[in-house]
């Protein structure tokens, strides 16, 4: 995999792809990245020994969705790239038009339902940061807060490009369905970030 200077000037560049929905996924992964940090340095303290058993399991199950958050970027990119070369096929004839709108449609759909999914680990992102806070940590509480924040930014991302694909879809059932999911994530994960403010303040 690249490193993170070349990715940003891959997604600096011309190129439609890398794009928001991928960027998102990378801000997701540096939520769960910063938990598992917290929960990582705070099992291997004595002081927070009776946590120890759950502060191991945080990081298990951070270091996971990090990984996941990885696989999820390149799925996106590769989502968004069957949508360019659905729209660069040939539409000169009405037997053109028709496969090419097909075509379309099913990509779109997909390209849709990849931030969707990725909008279900930034859910869990937030979940895990405010397990995370169960630890009295006090020196790493900001951590934990910047967490929170990526993890909502990530959802609200690939809110934004789900919705964007919604626009040019026809599948009335589809776009329906899924913008109620979106939905629901979209209020827990406000409900959540908004504990993690509180328990900071």
């Amino acid at each position: 995999m690249e490193s993170l200077s070349e990715y940003l000037t891959q997604l600096a560049s011309e190129w439609p792809t890398p794009g928001g929905g991928s960027a998102a996924t990378v801000v997701g992964a540096s939520a769960a990245a910063l938990v598992a940090m917290v929960a990582r340095i705070s099992s291997t303290n004595p002081k927070y020994a009776g946590y120890r058993d759950d502060a191991r399991e945080i990081v298990q199950q951070a270091d996971e969705l990090r990984l996941e958050f990885l696989r999820a970027r390149e799925r996106d990119e590769a989502a968004y790239d069957r949508v360019v070369a659905a729209t660069a096929m040939p539409k000169g004839t009405d037997d053109e038009k028709r496969v090419r709108r097909e075509a379309l449609e099913k990509a779109l759909s997909h390209a849709a339902a990849e931030p969707l999914l990725a909008a279900e680990l930034a859910l869990e992102a937030l979940r895990l940061a405010v397990r995370a806070l169960t630890i009295p940590n006090k020196n790493l509480v900001s951590d934990i807060g910047c967490a929170g924040e990526f993890g909502y930014a990530a959802l609200a991302a690939c809110a934004y490009n789900v919705r964007i694909n919604h626009k040019f879809m026809h599948d009335a059932e589809a776009i329906e369905a899924q913008r109620n999911v979106l939905q629901r994530y979209e209020r827990e994960g406000a409900a959540l970030l908004a504990a993690i403010r509180r328990h900071i303040a």
